[in-house]
């Protein structure tokens, strides 16, 4: 944390970037790390390859994010957050690659350690969470964009303080930030109950397709393409679809396939607490956490299921 800390003091230039496929944790630690620059008197610029769920555009300062990347000579470092590597970033990690010093922060057990500087914790809940243990270990006054910011990282990757991976520090911290002037209800409404309406009838289309297998303790959906294009949805509508069948009584793990353009399946997991599914999207070059992870798999739906059942047999 130290090094990060001089890095951030000596250098004027800053570029911050995630992952695709955008989630709250990846937005919220950007958006908060932003804040936290500007405030003192650096010049910063966030690049996500993809654009901002309509579920996350509340978040304050959501509207300075660039889907174009700026020529990178113009930053003295680099930040990925929650990036296990940066090939996630998607677009343009080549030319982040180029950029003087790179620095990650990141809590998945899958992390390669990519950068020059890299503030790794897969114990901690989010990235979200390291991002609030820099700042208050440099002592700075915590703004209510940061907080809210930070509470969206928290919450979101906790799925509402309710994983493994919540721990006292996580708790602390998100009565900090409340103390702050993060709104709870306000935050939990706009992410969770601002849905748009095609994705409510496309999660109507993905549980037509709910099934189980190993004896009930593997839950899956599938989401095609077809039924995206056929409600109008887009594949960020998704998120949160894979933790419906682990809500089932029985259910140890729950896995969602979503068909992707090129005709490989994206494959989300979530588990109880059993089985590692970090160590499943491990065996097809994928990762994650213990309790929550993901790969990208090419093939037919039958031989992709196939696979993936036999690696989460395994497990048991």
């Amino acid at each position: 944390m130290d090094r990060i800390l001089e890095i951030i003091e000596r250098n004027r230039s800053f570029l911050i970037t995630s992952h695709e496929r955008l989630d709250g944790d990846a937005l919220g630690t950007e958006l908060a790390l932003y804040a936290w620059l500007c405030q003192q008197g650096k010049m910063a610029d966030i690049y996500n390859q993809d654009a901002t769920p309509e579920n996350y555009q509340f978040l304050p300062g959501s509207e300075v994010i660039l889907n174009e990347l700026p020529a990178v000579g113009r930053y003295d470092a680099a930040f990925i957050v929650d990036c296990s590597d940066l090939s996630r970033v998607g677009r343009g990690y080549e030319k982040i690659a180029d950029i003087g010093t790179l620095v990650n922060i990141d809590h998945h057990i899958s992390n390669t350690r990519f950068c020059e500087v890299s503030f790794v914790d897969p114990r901690a809940s989010s990235a979200g969470e390291l991002l609030y243990r820099l700042i208050t270990r440099k002592g700075n006054p915590v703004s209510s964009d940061i907080a809210t910011n930070l509470y969206a990282a928290l919450l979101t990757d906790t799925g509402g303080f309710h994983y493994g991976s919540t721990g006292r520090e996580t708790l602390i911290a998100a009565g900090n930030l409340v103390g702050w002037g993060a709104n709870p209800q306000e935050i939990s409404e706009k992410i969770y109950e601002n849905n748009p309406l095609a994705k409510i009838r496309l999660l109507a289309r993905a549980l037509e397709t709910l099934a189980f297998d190993l004896g009930g303790r593997v839950g899956f959906m599938v989401v095609w393409r077809s039924v995206l294009q056929a409600v109008g949805a887009i594949p960020d509508y998704t998120e949160g679809f894979v933790d419906l069948p682990r809500s089932i009584s029985g259910v140890e793990v729950s896995a969602l396939f979503s068909e992707q353009e090129d005709g490989s399946f994206k494959v989300s997991f979530r588990s109880k607490g059993k089985v590692d599914v970090e160590r499943v999207a491990r065996a097809f070059d994928g990762g994650g956490h213990r309790n929550a992870s993901a790969c990208r798999i090419r093939g037919d739906f039958e031989t992709v299921k196939r696979r993936v059942l036999d690696v989460i047999q395994d497990g048991f």
